[in-house]
């Protein structure tokens, strides 16, 4: 592993544990349960919810913590957004 590689993957790190971090702070205990089994069956919605809630707080947007019944308004909400529309002709 060269020093760049290494640079970068030590970055993603630090960005992850500031993530977590914040999430943690912003979340119910319930809520980061869900999410953690989200995580499991499909990161990438994960993802996504992270970085929407993440940046629903920083614009200060974000009153209270994010209940279990909040977090499953915004999963239908994101997933709303990426189910692919099917029409038949």
């Amino acid at each position: 592993m060269d020093a760049q590689a290494y640079q970068e993957m030590m970055q993603r790190q630090k960005m992850e544990e500031l993530k977590r971090g914040l999430l943690g702070n912003v979340f119910t205990k319930d809520a980061l349960e869900r999410l953690g089994r989200v995580r499991l069956a499909n990161p990438q919605l994960a993802e996504q919810v992270e970085l929407y809630l993440i940046s629903v707080y920083q614009q200060g947007k974000l009153q209270q913590l994010v209940t279990d019944e909040k977090l499953r308004d915004v999963l239908q909400l994101v997933g709303q957004k990426r189910e692919p529309s099917i029409r038949r002709i």
